[in-house]
């Protein structure tokens, strides 16, 4: 376990405090003992122990925690990285060539609390079978240094020294002939080497620093070189806590971390992070490498203190393999922010090879050595260092950026690093707060996706717009006064209703405000754009001011632009199910598909705009109009929407919401539900060992919680069975496969249902033997009976709706069920089907039961752990927002709100650089809608 202290003190304090808690445990029989750290921070007081404990019961781990000094004990993990990266493609495998009978045995712990490595060609990359296009790998290896034209600032003498550059990666040799300036190297890991013996770290450093062949960005900035990655490709949350706590006493100034994981939830990692970038650490890290897919942000990169970077190729097209946002941590009630920050060269990028030479890579894990050296070498130009922080550095970035064509903010973030205007912007740069995105216009398309993609109506759910606030000014922070809303009257600022809530404290350089919107009652039938602004005015406490108490404040301004149109009808209406949807990180929340046996886990999100985002812009085109529930069911009204869609739920739900479906439905709503497989003996088969924490780790679900959709859905007698099926089939004409599903155990005998012949995946997973079922149900259509009711459609498997890996689509099933809940149109190519069945009455099997000690209660919204069973808590109250008072202003709007908005007091023209002309790049022609303010000056 590592055992947290709530400061820094001496190995001999550490161990008597830990001592004495265990005593106050009066469990005399505990074996225990500290587990010894030799590197080089074991010299200096520590916040953290590493303690061994014999079958450490819930009871003595509490002691533990109760003790003044002791702030949190966790379980210490193992962070694997896969190193297996290709300099040239693999011939592409067939996406779903493997369908035969597999051996169920080798379920791993594959993902779960990896930060994995995000250079290409890591073993999961390869597992999934997602290939990005040759012609991208074989990318014209050219010197990205000088891509970049880093040569400019060469000319004028800067080339990175006096700036402290830390690699976190795997070593590097010590007679490597493209290094200058290796200030140190330290070992963190248990084996007794600090060479390199994989090439990543050796590349990353090259990358930033090199001086010969392929030149680095900042050749002469000192290298501090920790290796806390072992040539297994294996590491220890303790091995960096250890490492962050040096690099902090280190001073070092700019920390490159090519790796990451889908674990934001690793609390001591997480606050190491922020105690790091609190101490003026520059942090920069890999953004991940599981694109094309939206809501695969790795940690740390998502966090807004640090810098996470995507990658591009050399025609200036995202990388297929850079990962997408939003960020997922604020689901279900929340909106994610815009991540990455930055996107750079991350494909066919050359860089050192291990012992000499150069070679190239692809991945993320490229393109954040090519962020970190350009921010070493951005850093060694400013003459005040004092001015140079983890916010001012990123708002320089961020404001510099060129911005892609065609493509959108949770793609490529603010847009491609541009060295040369980063360079000006922060040698004319005043400490200023600023936002990430600096404007709201919901009418930009592509950029502003998935905003644009919907305009906003009176009765819709608020549009919800996390914008990132950036503290130039101090470490903390905090926003004076409440922001204020000032619609423009001119441009009908008065038809929307606006909330803001933030950060009490900006911490560390960092915090958010979200911005509510909604129509006001009176644009119920309106059509047109409404304008207006927001301002925001945040303080600092003056570091080096002479007086004391001193206060540096900026005020910034937050322009915000809808499209509204009136509400459209109920049968175009449809409203998502965020509330019931759970993911990992915290609970082992297992995949939809159990093939998928290299990623194991439920990451996405499960969000309209993350994995369900091709469905979302499938019900656009269809004319649909889709809301987001972040909330119980009791906490809508149910007469404005035609349809409900629950698709792949794992949550519980609160009687009260139970009641008031019921209700709904017979008022006319109606229900889809998209379910999954559950099967308690599945579940205990593919439960895994992880080796960090040493203890078997059970899925608290299947793929979703049948036993809770079945209270949900029984009243009108219906129900999902414990069955696990899988296999290609055709139906009304088209193409089908059943993804580890369940089937339809009981239906009414009025309602269609349709069946088909499938694999028993169950018992394939269970005995590895096959057999084919005759006639699962899988589909089932009912029209409630009350006057003017709702109607229900079941499907047995969501796979087919979900990008995550989705085989054959049924997005038409989707329209053909929509257009029977909405308009009560029965599809006849499934109700004169061949496939049509009696609906089964359910009474020969009994109906799957919640798996006996599951843990779900420890991430559900719903449930709280009792003796015994675990029970409902207290209804909670529905989300209120409250509006800020509308303070109108009397001016006309800008027209275009992204004018390369620039920071505040910076003035291009004023910084000079030599004759940039022969260096200049192609400039790409304007498209349509962009301003010229794109040109550096003098050129």
């Amino acid at each position: 376990y590592i055992i947290g202290f709530t400061g820094y003190f001496s190995a001999k304090a550490r161990s008597l405090y830990i001592s004495s808690a265990l005593r106050n445990a009066g469990d005399g029989a505990l074996e225990w003992h500290i587990v010894p750290r030799e590197n080089p921070a074991s010299d200096f007081p520590s916040d953290f122990e590493l303690v061994h404990i014999r079958q450490a019961s819930p009871s003595s781990l509490l002691t533990l925690e109760d003790h003044p000094y002791i702030k949190r004990v966790t379980p210490q993990r193992k962070v694997f990285r896969l190193l297996k990266y290709v300099p040239s493609p693999e011939p592409a495998a067939p996406c779903n060539g493997t369908r035969g009978t597999k051996k169920w045995q080798s379920w791993q712990s594959s993902r779960p609390f990896r930060r994995t490595s995000l250079s290409l060609g890591s073993g999961f990359w390869h597992a999934t079978g997602r290939h990005s296009s040759r012609r991208l790998l074989r990318a014209i290896p050219r010197h990205v240094a000088q891509i970049l034209q880093a040569d400019v600032l060469w000319q004028m003498g800067h080339t990175g020294s006096g700036v402290k550059v830390a690699v976190f990666d795997t070593g590097l040799s010590k007679k490597h002939p493209h290094f200058k300036n290796v200030k140190e190297r330290t070992n963190w890991t248990n084996e007794k080497t600090l060479d390199d013996g994989l090439g990543h770290g050796t590349f990353v450093a090259g990358v930033i620093a090199s001086m010969r062949e392929c030149q680095g960005f900042a050749p002469d900035s000192e290298l501090h070189i920790f290796r806390v990655f072992t040539n297994n490709q294996v590491s220890y949350t303790s091995w960096f806590l250890d490492a962050f706590n040096y690099a902090i006493l280190k001073k070092i100034d700019v920390l490159n971390l090519s790796i990451g994981g889908p674990d934001f939830m690793d609390h001591p990692f997480v606050d190491k992070v922020w105690e790091l970038t609190a101490n003026r650490v520059i942090m920069v890290s890999a953004i991940g490498n599981d694109g094309p897919l939206y809501g695969t942000l790795n940690n740390p990169a998502d966090q807004m203190d640090v810098i996470g970077v995507g990658g591009i190729d050399f025609e200036d097209n995202i990388a297929r393999f850079s990962s997408r946002g939003m960020t997922t941590w604020e689901l279900p009630g929340g909106y994610g922010r815009v991540k990455p920050d930055i996107v750079t060269y991350g494909s066919g990028v050359r860089g050192s090879g291990m012992k000499e030479g150069c070679r190239s890579l692809s991945g993320t894990s490229v393109a954040s050595p090519v962020v970190a050296g350009a921010v070493t070498l951005l850093a060694s130009t400013v003459l005040n260092r004092e001015l140079v922080n983890p916010a001012s550095m990123k708002q320089a970035l961020i404001a510099s950026a060129r911005r892609l064509p065609g493509v959108n903010m949770f793609e490529q973030g603010h847009g491609k690093l541009d060295l040369i205007r980063a360079y000006q912007i922060l040698n004319s740069y005043r400490p200023q707060a600023s936002l990430s995105p600096s404007y709201i216009d919901l009418t930009e398309c592509p950029y502003m996706w998935p905003y644009c993609s919907q305009p906003i109506y009176y009765g819709g759910m608020p549009t919800i717009v996390n914008v990132t606030i950036l503290n130039g000014m101090g470490v903390t922070g905090r926003i004076v006064d409440k922001p204020i809303w000032q619609p423009y009257l001119p441009q009908n600022g008065d038809h929307i209703d606006v909330a803001v809530s933030y950060s009490p404290v900006l911490w560390p350089w960092a915090g958010y405000l979200a911005v509510s919107i909604s129509v006001a009652k009176k644009a119920a039938s309106w059509e047109g754009i409404a304008q207006g602004h927001v301002m925001v005015t945040v303080v600092s406490p003056a570091e080096n001011d002479s007086e004391v108490g001193g206060e540096l404040t900026s005020t910034v301004k937050l322009p915000i632009k809808v499209k509204i149109v009136p509400t459209p009808p109920r049968s175009k209406r449809v409203l998502w199910d965020q509330y019931h949807n759970l993911r990992y990180p915290p609970g082992y929340f297992p995949r939809d598909n159990l093939r998928m046996k290299n990623d194991p886990l439920d990451w996405n999100g499960d969000h309209i705009h993350t994995n369900f985002r091709d469905m979302y812009q499938h019900l656009r085109s269809m004319g649909y109009f889709v809301e987001v529930l972040g909330a119980p069911i009791t906490c809508f009204d149910a007469s404005q929407y035609g349809t409900l869609l629950m698709v792949d739920s794992e949550e519980e739900y609160f009687p009260e919401e139970i009641t008031k479906l019921r209700r709904d439905i017979d008022n006319g709503l109606s229900l889809i539900v998209f379910s999954d497989w559950y099967n308690t003996s599945v579940m205990r088969k593919v439960k895994f060992y992880d080796e960090n924490t040493r203890q078997w780790w059970m899925p608290d679900t299947g793929g979703a919680n049948i036993p809770a959709l079945n209270d949900l859905i029984s009243v009108w007698g219906m129900a999902f069975s414990d069955g696990l099926y899988e296999g290609d089939f055709t139906l009304a004409d088209h193409d089908m496969y059943y993804a580890s599903g369940c089937s339809i155990a009981r239906f009414p005998e009025d309602g269609i249902v349709i069946a088909k012949n499938l694999k028993d995946q169950g018992l394939e997973v269970l005995k590895q033997e096959t057999a084919v079922v005759e006639g699962v149900p899988i589909l089932g259509l009912y029209q409630t009976p009350s006057d003017g009711g709702g109607r229900i459609a079941l499907y047995g498997d969501s796979n087919c709706i979900d990008d995550s890996h989705r085989q054959k689509d049924c997005f038409w099933l989707l329209d053909a069920l929509l257009q029977y809940t909405s308009y009560s149109m029965t599809p006849p190519s499934l109700s004169h089907s061949h496939s049509r069945v009696a609906p089964p009455t359910g009474t020969e099997h009994p109906l799957p039961q919640r798996l006996e000690g599951n843990h779900l209660y420890r991430y559900s919204k719903v449930l709280e752990a009792h003796l015994g069973d675990p029970k409902p808590r207290p209804l909670p109250a529905c989300p209120h927002l409250s509006w800020a008072k509308p303070q109108p202003v009397n001016e006309t709007a800008p027209s275009n709100l992204w004018k390369h908005q620039k920071l505040l007091s910076v003035d291009l023209d004023k910084v000079a650089l030599p004759n940039v002309r022969a260096y200049r790049p192609q400039v790409r022609p304007l498209s349509p809608g962009e301003s010229g303010a794109w040109d550096i000056p003098g050129g």
